[in-house]
This record gives structure tokens, sequence and C-alpha cells, in this order.
């Protein structure tokens, strides 16, 4: 079935056992096929979050539509289209923003003793500022749009800035869990969010409360879970992977199967913010090898859900890291960054457009080619010293 057209191309899909296949079509399914390959290695022999073939083929989704993954639209969607149109672009170097990420509250409950983000204080962004970004965002290409923080769900008026993000994109929103209250799930399902990415830095209570450095802060992440879930919204439990939680990927992975969440996502721990100077306290090459095949096995199997590494993904031989190169990340001031662990200014949109900063971003030197984590490299990080030590 067709998932996707443009008027040079279009996107054939068919079901092939667990999964599907995509097939570009038209003019430019030439110049298509290179990432559609890619695409097509990840889904090949993964589990996506829902997907039954007998539908799929007989083209009659009803309300339910072939999703693979909480990062990724469902198919078909505008959203979905507009990301395999960002993906093609990107082959002929007119790359966009396919993910914007804005955080749109700095207070947070919790302490964290790795936080990328530690200011806690000063005037939040106004809500037209915020829609404004958005807006602009939406018009140059972005299909992955995120609310994060601090702690967004402290945001009363957060339900009606995901209601500003249009068929375009798909709305998600980083949290703690903390306040993610039955009727706010609910409130911000019925606004259009697609997903919640609840934290976790260790699948044990006692550790992870010492690593937020609040006592019940494990319990909040269930109960956020769980009234997400309730509510009907995607949940993807998100645990940013170092060398202190690396040996308990499989415990991890049981406590989502146990919640029942949809996806487990592991990001990479990275060495800014509080943690800026535990340069030495962040993954190896093996760490990463370690996820990609946790990915690859867990995915291979119907059992739990469906597993992300994104040190994997978006590494160079996938789909590169995409700060600079197709992420913009805007913190608590307004400030617009590459991504959300790159401390590096490229305007506030308070006094500059969207269109602007990521014109300046993406001529920056750095950001040229396909590369893992730049603030992995020494070379970069001795450059933006002063900044990254800040």
């Amino acid at each position: 079935m067709q998932i996707a057209k443009k008027p040079l191309l279009s996107i054939e899909a068919s079901a092939e056992g667990k999964g599907i296949v995509l097939s570009p079509k038209g003019p430019l399914a030439p110049l298509a096929a290179p990432i559609i390959d890619r695409i097509n290695r990840v889904f090949a022999d993964e589990k996506p979050i829902l997907f039954d073939p007998d539908k799929f083929r007989s083209d009659k989704f009803g309300s339910e539509k072939f999703i693979f993954s909480t990062w990724i639209p469902p198919a078909p969607s505008l959203a979905f289209d507009r990301m395999l149109s960002a993906q093609v672009a990107a082959l002929t170097g007119r790359n966009v923003p396919d993910q914007f990420s804005i955080a749109v509250m700095r207070a947070c409950p919790n302490d964290c003793i790795h936080c990328s983000a530690p200011t806690r204080q000063g005037e939040i962004l106004e809500s037209g500022i915020v829609k404004k970004s958005i807006g602009e965002a939406l018009d140059m290409g972005s299909y992955l749009i995120t609310f994060d923080g601090g702690e967004p769900m402290l945001r009363k008026d957060l339900p009606d800035l995901v209601a500003s993000v249009n068929e375009r994109a798909v709305a998600t929103s980083f949290t703690s869990g903390y306040h993610l209250t039955p009727e706010l799930a609910k409130a911000l399902k019925q606004a259009g969010l697609y997903a919640v990415r609840i934290s976790i830095d260790s699948p044990m209570e006692e550790e992870h409360d010492r690593v937020r450095g609040r006592k019940g802060a494990f319990q909040d992440a269930l109960s956020g879970v769980k009234n997400a879930l309730d509510a009907g919204l995607l949940v993807d439990l998100f645990m940013v992977t170092s060398p202190h939680n690396i040996d308990h990927l499989e415990e991890a992975f049981s406590l989502a199967s146990q919640l029942m969440v949809h996806e487990l996502s592991f990001y990479e721990i990275v060495a800014v913010g509080r943690w800026a100077s535990h340069e030495d306290e962040v993954l190896t090459s093996k760490d990463v090898a370690r996820l990609e095949r946790f990915h690859k096995e867990k995915n291979r199997s119907e059992q739990g859900p469906r597993v992300t590494a994104l040190p994997y993904l978006l590494s160079p031989q996938m789909f590169g890291c995409f700060a600079g190169r197709r992420w913009i990340h805007v913190d608590g001031a307004g400030v617009a960054l590459p991504c959300a662990y790159m401390p590096l200014g490229f305007g506030n949109i308070k006094e500059k457009s969207l269109r602007e900063i990521w014109k300046d971003m993406t001529r920056y030197k750095w950001f040229r080619g396909r590369c893992s984590c730049q603030m992995r490299d020494p070379e970069f990080r001795a450059e933006h010293s002063e900044i990254i030590g800040k």
C-alpha cells in the first residue's frame, strides 16, 4: 500500500513476515533509494509498536496505523510523509530540522547529579513565543516536536501548547512522571500528544532516587507511566546510560515489560552541565556496541517492548548525530542550541527567527557530514571548552 506521496516520489509498503519493507517509486526513487535502504535495515527483524499484517495488507487501518516507534510518526500520515521527505532532502544537503525540542519549563522537583540544564530559576518562555517557534519549525519541515524542561508537566498551559502542533508533526514530551496526573494525561491526549518519554536512571528504586536527588522520584515515574497508559498515550521509558547503569539493561527491560510500556529507549550520558567534569565517566565504544547488540536481540523477540538504542541509530554507520544537522533545541531562556546536550548558542528565538538561526547553525564548520556525538570528540570539546565547562 502507499504510505507517502509527493509529486515526484511515493513510498510503497508491503508486509513481509512480522514487519514491512518500504519501496520508493517515481522519478526521485533512485535518489531516495539509499535512505529507504537504511530505513529498511532498521525495520528488518525489529518489532514495531503497532502492526497488524492482515489489516496492513487490506489497507483498513481504521483508528489503528503502523507505528514503528515513538520517535517516528505513524503511517500513513502527513507527518510520516514529511519524515521521509526530510530523509531524502538530507541526501541532497538540504537538511531540515527533523526534530524541534523546546524547554517550556525551568522548574523541576528533582536535583539530578547529571543534569545537563541545572538552571532552575528565571522567567519561563511566553506561550506566544513557544507557539511562534513551533509554527516556524513546522514551516521548515519538522515532523517531531518535543516539549522539554525542567519538568514540562509543571506548565499549566502545556495542553494548549501541545494543541498548537498540527497534523504536520507529532508532539511528544519528556517528563520525570512528576505531576503527570490522570487528569493531565487525559488533557494531553485530548490535545493531541503522541507520546510521553518518562525518564529513569536506574530500574532500582533506591538508586534512581539517589541520582534524582529526591526520595519518591521512582514512584513518580511509575505513577506517570500508569496514568499515561490509562489515558491512551504511547509511553517510552527513557534511560540515559552511563558506566553506572550499563550493567542493568536487562533489569531495565524487565521493568519496562512489567509496566507494559510501548518502548524502552537508551541514550548516552554526555559530559555537560553538572556532568561536565566527568569526561572519563561516559560510554566507551564497547558500551555502544553492547547497546547495539541489546537493541537487536530484544527487537527480534516478540516479548516485551520495542527497544531503541539511540547511540547505535545515531552512529555514522546509520543516521549520524542530528545535532546542528537535523535538530534544534531551545533552552528555557530561548537560546537555540544544536541539541539539548550541546551548550553552543546560535541566537535567541525572542530576537531571531528560527529560519535565520537554522541557516547559521547548518553553516557552522563542525556540522558537516555524518558523525557520532561531537560532545565525545576531544577536538570539539577542546575548541569549545569555555562554553562546555560553564
